[in-house]
């Protein structure tokens, strides 16, 4: 990595796996995906919660998922099995627990005592799922929250409570979209767009893939392996935008050696947000090299 770039972790593709299922739990070994996310919750019937748990607490203690990011979505703390949920996450070796139907600051830190107190290292972090319209409008306070790294949108259910329909354009998210991606960047956190349910329309699925990365998404979430690919390509950087930012670094260095603070381009005019831009650009497409290596 760049020594002037930021430390990035790739989160183009993060996958929903339904951590009842050991078959599945298996397969993610093998896929591309830079984040999975073993779910306990919406993906898990009632009676299969407990061996849902067990299940997902020992693949993330197993060290066999190379580098990939793992996540382990708990039941909320209002349910029968939020609070057993976190206290086994705490020490299962998981990177982040991800905290459902997220509508204030106080249920994070609710979440975070929890952990504490299941002995959770301190770097263990939080994501939150917003997925309704409290959620929205408290979305300040909640970006603020002790332990939090990551947003994740949960388009979903904010379509079942906004009474909206899932249109090409999804121009009735656009709000909540993009108040969550303002509180993401002001507070430097991560942001993930939410899934897309119609596995038969994969330009539907690619097109949603380019739409949220133009709004500044830092990838998407999925529930079928075969989304993986499509969100990878679409998330990452090309090779030629990695070879630009390479250009741009350099050119801007040599003028500011020359004594100049910006610099032309291929007729671009260079100043330093586009070489703070390409540096992440480039620790970016590092980042995913070396973890595609494990």
């Amino acid at each position: 990595m760049s020594a002037s770039a930021p430390s990035i972790r790739p989160r183009r593709s993060v996958l929903y796996m339904p951590a009842s299922r050991a078959g599945a739990l298996e397969k993610a070994k093998s896929l591309a995906a830079d984040a999975l996310i073993f779910d306990l919750e919406d993906a898990v019937a009632p009676d299969a919660k407990d061996v849902a748990r067990a299940q997902a607490c020992a693949a993330a203690a197993s060290g066999e998922y190379g580098k990939r990011e793992i996540v382990i979505r708990a039941n909320s703390l209002g349910t029968p099995w939020g609070y057993a949920d976190l206290a086994a996450i705490a020490t299962s070796g998981a990177h982040a627990a991800l905290i459902p139907k997220v509508e204030s600051a106080a249920m994070l830190a609710q979440a975070a005592q929890v952990l504490a107190e299941a002995g959770a290292p301190a770097d263990m972090a939080l994501w939150a799922m917003v997925e309704t319209p409290i959620a929205m409008l408290q979305i300040q306070d909640i970006a603020r929250a002790p332990r939090l790294a990551c947003l994740v949108m949960g388009t979903s259910d904010l379509a079942k409570d906004l009474k909206a329909a899932h249109t090409p354009d999804r121009l009735p998210f656009i709000t909540g979209l993009g108040l969550c991606l303002l509180a993401a960047r002001a507070y430097g956190l991560a942001i993930l767009d939410g899934v897309h349910l119609n596995l038969g329309d994969d330009a539907e699925f690619l097109a949603h893939c380019v739409q949220g990365r133009d709004l500044g998404f830092d990838g998407k979430t999925l529930i079928h392996p075969k989304q993986v690919d499509p969100a990878n390509a679409t998330f990452g950087p090309t090779e030629a935008a990695v070879e630009d930012a390479r250009r741009i670094i350099a050119a801007h260095a040599e003028a500011e050696a020359n004594g100049q603070g910006v610099v032309l381009l291929d007729g671009r005019l260079i100043e330093n947000l586009h070489v703070v831009g390409a540096h992440r650009t480039v620790a970016l497409a590092e980042a995913i090299a070396d973890l595609m290596a494990a």
